[in-house]
């Protein structure tokens, strides 16, 4: 009798082991993943207060999920007692440990004006933000594209300021060539840079400073990119069709510039990884545009039966595998789902409605694909009519 208490005693610790190691991931999942923020906030910290009210008040302000994770994982870090004294900027989608390292870092911290440069994938523009000191969130001054800075009074204003602050922010899909001549044109930053490798540069928001180097800001924009995609490859799935951090890199572009529903971001990828592994053409009209315009610029048309049969490097439709680079920047959740691809038999996909949010249908057989593309056929028809 006693044997077999102690095997069920035994047990019950195993499970409780294996609970608590389950909980420790999640956390430090919560601790490091993405925040909530979908705009900055400015967060006081007032002499003599403790990391617990600063962990409310950011929970209060919807900055973090859990205000009990963020105080773990910094007396994990060792950082609960190194509170600055200040007020901290916030950015949107800051994880709990830029959060953390913010509030304890120390130096100097403004949280009053702010001048976005944003690089989308088929315009360019520039924000400018205020504090407004009673919620403790920014209010939009004025939105206007690059070239009209040199007119913005708001601008040029803001830019007289000694602290303002200055960030850049790229948008997934955006490609190597549109970010160096965006940045090319800032009146913020110095010197001349060459175009980097497609797909090396993270999509993400970067803090800058008037006199810094383009060089400098596109080194900090691989960095982050090389950190990313090593993480993720690092915690791929079994067996899949790729040799390489590189091919992965590759095949998270597609899937970045083939969906923008980010909740499909698996089920594409599988669809892809699917087709790789069947040796099938992959066929998918973003690297066909890529092969027309390389890049620079955004095609800004349909594609012509001629492309699509054209043959250059990055055609999917006459080569089979994966293109030889990257067709764009692809952000972290594109890279991750290319090397974390959904469990699926699916084959083929179509786009659901003509929003391209709406995502899109996806098909095991070709019977089942061909009466989604006339569905979707029969959409283009009513709205031409």
């Amino acid at each position: 009798m006693w044997r077999h208490i102690a095997s069920n005693a035994l047990t019950f610790l195993a499970v409780l082991l294996f609970l608590a190691g389950g909980v420790v991931i999640w956390g430090r999942s919560q601790y490091l993943s993405e925040g909530p923020l979908e705009q900055a906030i400015c967060v006081q910290v007032e002499r003599g207060t403790n990391l617990r009210a600063v962990s409310r008040n950011l929970e209060g302000q919807g900055a973090v999920t859990s205000g009990a994770i963020l105080r773990i994982g910094a007396d994990y870090m060792d950082k609960a007692q190194d509170l600055k004294a200040g007020s901290f900027l916030v950015p949107e989608g800051a994880s709990m440990a830029e959060i953390v390292d913010i509030v304890t870092r120390g130096g100097a911290s403004t949280c009053g004006t702010e001048i976005v440069y944003r690089i989308g994938v088929t315009a360019a523009e520039i924000q400018v933000r205020e504090l407004d000191p009673a919620s403790g969130r920014y209010a939009e001054r004025a939105k206007f594209a690059p070239g009209d800075a040199e007119t913005n009074p708001v601008y040029a204003e803001m830019r007289a300021k000694d602290d303002t602050r200055y960030r850049v922010a790229l948008a997934e899909g955006v490609t190597s060539w549109q970010v160096v001549q965006e940045l090319a044109s800032l009146d913020l930053l110095e010197g001349e840079a060459e175009v980097p490798a497609e797909g090396s540069l993270a999509p993400d928001s970067y803090e800058v400073q008037p006199g810094d180097t383009l060089d400098s800001v596109i080194a900090r924009m691989q960095g982050a990119q090389e950190a990313i995609l090593a993480d993720a490859w690092e915690n791929r799935a079994d067996d899949l069709p790729l040799e390489t951090p590189e091919e992965a890199l590759i095949l998270a572009s597609i899937i970045e510039k083939e969906t923008g529903n980010a909740e499909e971001r698996g089920q594409v990828a599988s669809v892809f990884t699917n087709r790789l592994r069947a040796d099938m053409p992959l066929q998918t009209d973003p690297t066909v545009i890529y092969g027309v315009t390389e890049g620079k610029g955004v095609l800004g048309r349909g594609l012509r039966r001629s492309e699509l049969d054209r043959e250059t490097p990055w055609n999917t439709y006459v080569i089979k595998g994966l293109p030889p680079t990257p067709i764009a920047n692809p952000g972290r959740a594109s890279i991750v789902a290319a090397l974390n691809p959904a469990d699926t038999d699916f084959i083929y996909f179509v786009a659901r409605t003509l929003d391209p949010a709406d995502g899109h249908n996806f098909a095991v057989t070709l019977d089942e694909h061909n009466r989604n593309v006339a569905a979707y056929r029969a959409l283009e028809a009513q709205r031409n009519q």
